[in-house]
């Protein structure tokens, strides 16, 4: 009878429970802040039913709710991991506010500040007077402009929401570079400071930010408002309300502003701090739930699977950056935690594509060399497509001669003209760069353009021109413009920004994908010693300690000469992405040759192996001390 087949689950069926988990704690987190919310828009003229859920306040807490998870939606289908990877802010920034990304944003924080201003408006007292129609003689009724302005100024206010949510790269989740450390974990990968403790000392500053943010988006919302669009929302609400109510037949703007009145001001404001507390506190707790580590009761995830090392090695080898970054994760903490999952990988050696810790060694091997290659590659211009050869068509011969191609009619010899010349020589200039265009010009426009600049210009202010002066006011002036601090920012190319990109990568630059494979190499190495009994690790500890070695001298000595830009006024030369990974690797080149030092000659190492890699290790704490006696090889358990 033949055996039955098991089936390897991906590693997304286990990855996608968990990020569901977390999805919930981010709902039911925001559920108790709309609920708050409700009950603060409410008017309180009954106790019981200001604060019951079931009433007004569950019909508001529902539809504020709603408008905070049209966020948490957009925020699942534009998650990414690692940081944008570009020469500058400018230029990070802008390609991206022209993409359907940016236009789904915009929808997103446009439909959840429309429900958010239906539950304001529907909330709001008689005397208030945000009543859409206001009733005057008889039953002729009005337009009232105020809720027409708090509408366009929650437009306002998601709009600027949308372009930083662009600009800062909100959709970005950060994996700890500490978690990925040797932190305790404990409870699921929950450590001491949980993300609802920092979320709640935060929360002060994010209602002052939101304080702000309200009063420069009203003198925004103002000014727009007041000197653009203000018959154009006037138009669109008067063809709206008058099918429905008995309105004047013509769309004349109402004589009062009533935007600079203290209670609409106040009542802009208040919406506007309520909306921006959701949308950050939203945001901030989605960024902070979903990087919990890959740990289910204190387990790895794939423990769960009928298959683990399979389940594993399938989110190892995905296409996807986030789901491979997670995989990463959870056999970083295997390979630092958990035994038997160590024991596990060792002792799998008839997998149908080579043994588990085989495959596991190519992965994380090639994510180090990797970064070499990366910063070899720097400055080359890709490669050129391979030219796909032309098939070969067969021609068939002649009977007659070709037809001809002269022209018809005979043209006529252009004639010379000095404004022809001088177009003549505008085109030269641009076909042959370098050349000067005075120099390119004819005789008759050298003259008229001499005396043309006499007129103008005196030989004082000629020479003026032509002076080095000119160039250094220049200098001195953009100089000026990048120091500051609103605007310069935007401009400059920093060296961090630069060197992090030339070497984590891009579009996107992660860093705890390659502190993960490093420690995943280092510390599955040391284990092996006491837990791999077949010897498999043995054979691949030369290539580890060649690989590190080579990449930390090629990251040290690209990162000494890679230049200053000259727009990096600053002239700061600290990276810590890239120290953290010439850390990690050094670290984790200590730990590989303390342990296997005294078995070099079974390793196929030289004595230039290991001092070239001690060498290495020499700028960094914990220079690796030789020892004084020849530790005994360890008895591998049976």
């Amino acid at each position: 009878m033949a055996a039955a087949i098991v089936r390897r689950a991906p590693y997304k069926d286990f990855l996608q429970p968990a990020l569901h988990r977390r999805f919930s704690t981010t709902s039911t987190l925001l559920l108790a802040l709309v609920y708050i919310q409700a009950i603060l828009l409410g008017q309180w003229n009954s106790f019981l039913w200001s604060w019951f859920p079931i009433g007004p306040v569950g019909i508001r807490t529902l539809f504020l709710f709603a408008s905070a998870l049209t966020v948490i939606i957009l925020r699942i289908s534009q998650y990414h991991v690692g940081t944008r990877a570009s020469t500058s802010a400018i230029s990070g920034a802008l390609p991206n506010l022209i993409t359907i990304q940016a236009l789904e944003a915009w929808v997103a924080y446009t439909i959840s500040s429309a429900l958010f201003g239906l539950v304001f408006l529907w909330s709001a007292s008689a005397d208030s007077k945000l009543n859409w129609i206001s009733t005057m003689s008889g039953d002729r009724g009005r337009l009232n402009e105020r809720p027409v302005f708090l509408s366009f100024y929650l437009l306002v206010a998601a709009t600027f929401q949308a372009i930083m949510h662009i600009i800062c790269d909100t959709d970005r989740i950060t994996i700890d570079v500490n978690k990925a450390g040797k932190s305790p974990v404990t409870n699921g990968g929950a450590s001491s400071t949980t993300p609802l403790t920092v979320l709640l000392t935060k929360l002060p500053g994010v209602v002052a930010n939101a304080v702000m943010r309200a009063i420069g988006l009203y003198a925004l919302a103002v000014t727009l408002y007041s000197t653009i669009f203000r018959g154009a929302a006037w138009s669109w609400a008067m063809t709206f309300f008058r099918p429905f109510n008995n309105l004047p037949k013509s769309n004349m703007l109402p004589v009062d502003w009533p935007w600079f009145k203290g209670s609409t001001l106040m009542q802009c404001l208040w919406a506007g701090v309520l909306l921006s507390c959701t949308w950050e506190i939203g945001n901030y707790a989605f960024s902070r739930f979903m990087v919990k580590a890959p740990l289910k009761n204190g387990n790895p995830l794939t423990n769960e699977s009928k298959d683990p090392n399979g389940s594993l090695l399938n989110g190892l080898k995905s296409k996807k950056m986030p789901i491979r970054c997670f995989a990463l994760w959870e056999l970083a903490h295997i390979a630092r935690e958990f035994e038997l999952r160590r024991k596990a990988i060792f002792e799998d050696i008839d997998r149908k594509d080579g043994p588990m810790w085989s495959q596991v060694f190519v992965i994380c091997l090639d994510i180090v060399k990797g970064l070499e290659q990366r910063v070899d590659n720097y400055g080359k211009p890709p490669p050129a497509p391979v030219a796909q050869p032309e098939p070969v068509v067969e021609q068939k011969p002649r009977i007659l001669a070709p037809p001809k191609d002269d022209p018809i009619f005979q043209a006529r010899p252009a004639s010379r003209s000095m404004r022809g010349e001088i177009e003549k020589t505008l085109t030269q200039a641009t076909q042959a760069p370098g050349h000067s265009p005075v120099s390119q010009l004819s005789p008759i426009a050298k003259k008229t353009f001499r005396n043309a600049r006499d007129r103008v210009l005196t030989k004082e202010q000629q020479e003026a021109l032509t002076s080095p002066q000119v160039v250094g006011q220049f200098q001195a002036l953009a100089t000026t413009v990048l120091r500051a601090d609103y605007i310069g920012w935007w401009f400059r190319q920093d060296f961090r920004r630069l060197l992090t990109a030339a070497v984590l990568g891009s579009p996107y630059s992660e860093l705890s994908h390659h502190l993960n494979a490093i420690e995943i190499l280092s510390a599955m190495a040391v284990h092996s010693l006491t837990e791999d009994k077949f010897g498999n690790v043995h054979k691949d500890i030369g290539p580890i300690v060649r690989t590190f070695t080579a990449v930390i001298k090629r990251l040290e000595a690209f990162k000494a000469s890679f230049p200053v830009h000259w727009t990096d006024v600053e002239g700061s030369k600290s990276t810590p992405e890239v120290d953290e990974v010439i850390k990690a690797l050094k670290a984790g080149l200590s730990q590989v040759v303390q342990e296997f030092e005294p078995y070099i000659r079974d390793l196929r190492l030289t004595r230039t192996d290991i001092r070239l890699a001690k060498e290495a290790m020499e700028h960094t704490e914990g220079v690796l001390a030789k020892k004084d006696e020849k530790p005994a090889m360890r008895e591998v358990p049976k």
